[in-house]
C-alpha cells in the first residue's frame, strides 16, 4: 500500500537515493540500535556460529555488516543503493565486496551465501516479491535469510521513515507498507520456510532517547523475520 494516504505528519518526499545520500552524513548518530540490534540478538534459529558468507542487502552504512562482525563472520558482500551510505560501511574495513546496486537486482553471485541479510529498508519498496526473490537467488540451499524492518504498525499510525536535512527541515523518504501477512505470503512464495518472527515494542530504552514517543510505548517498532531456504 502506498503510505500517502496515512501519512500524519505532511513532510516533503524525497526519493531513496536522495533521501538516504543526504541522511547518511548524520546516519549513525540518528538511528537508534534499539530498533534492530535487540532484535538481532533474540534471534534463535539463525546459526551465526556456522555462517560462512553473508549477503547483506541494503547494507547502508554497515551497521548489521559490523553486528555479524563482531561475532566472528569474516565474509560479508554488502550492496547499497547509496554511495555515500556505502563510504561508510567501505570505511569499517569489514567487507569484502561493496557494490552500488539495488538491493532487488545485484550483481552478487547465486547460491553463494549462507545468510542474507536485509534491515530497515524493506519500507522503500512498492512490491515485496523482488526483494524475496532476489534473497532467494543468492541463498544456498539451507541458507537463511533475516530480514529487520520497520513496523507497518508505526506507518498505518502516519509515521514514516524521516529525517531533519536541516535543522527544522523535515522530509520523508518515500515509504509503501507491508502487512507482516505480506511478507509471510511472499517469503513463501518465493521458496522459503518461515523459522521465526520476532517484534520489537517501544520500551524505555527507546523512550529515553525518544521521550517525545511516549505516546507509543510498548507499541512494536520493529520486527525481525528468519526464513531458511528449502531447495
Amino acid at each position: 500500500m502506498d503510505f500517502s494516504g496515512f501519512d500524519a505528519r505532511g513532510y516533503p518526499v524525497v526519493s531513496v537515493r536522495e533521501g538516504y545520500g543526504t541522511w547518511a552524513a548524520t546516519y549513525e548518530q540518528a538511528v537508534l540500535e534499539e530498533l534492530d540490534r535487540p532484535l538481532l540478538e533474540r534471534i534463535q534459529t539463525a546459526p551465526w556460529e556456522r555462517v560462512g558468507a553473508v549477503a547483506d542487502l541494503a547494507c547502508g552504512t554497515g551497521r548489521t555488516g559490523a553486528w555479524l562482525a563482531e561475532r566472528g563472520i569474516t565474509t560479508l558482500d554488502g550492496v547499497d543503493l547509496t554511495p555515500e551510505m556505502l563510504a561508510t560501511a567501505r570505511a569499517r574495513g569489514i567487507y569484502r565486496r561493496l557494490e552500488t546496486a539495488d538491493m532487488t537486482a545485484t550483481p552478487l553471485p547465486a547460491g553463494a551465501y549462507d545468510l542474507v541479510t536485509e534491515t530497515l529498508a524493506d519500507e522503500h519498496l512498492p512490491q515485496l516479491g523482488p526483494l524475496y526473490t532476489e534473497a532467494a537467488r543468492l541463498a544456498r540451499s539451507g541458507g537463511h535469510f533475516v530480514l529487520i524492518g520497520y513496523h507497518p504498525f508505526f506507518l498505518l499510525n502516519g509515521v514514516p521513515t524521516h529525517f531533519d536535512r536541516a535543522p527544522g527541515e523535515p522530509v520523508t523518504i518515500r515509504c509503501y507498507i507491508h502487512l507482516l501477512s505480506d511478507h509471510v505470503t511472499t517469503g513463501l512464495t518465493a521458496g522459503f520456510r518461515l523459522m521465526e518472527m520476532r517484534e520489537g515494542l517501544v520500551d524505555e530504552a527507546m523512550l529515553a532517547k525518544k521521550p517525545k514517543w511516549r505516546a507509543f510505548a510498548n507499541r512494536p517498532i520493529s520486527f525481525a523475520l528468519v526464513w531458511r531456504k528449502e531447495a
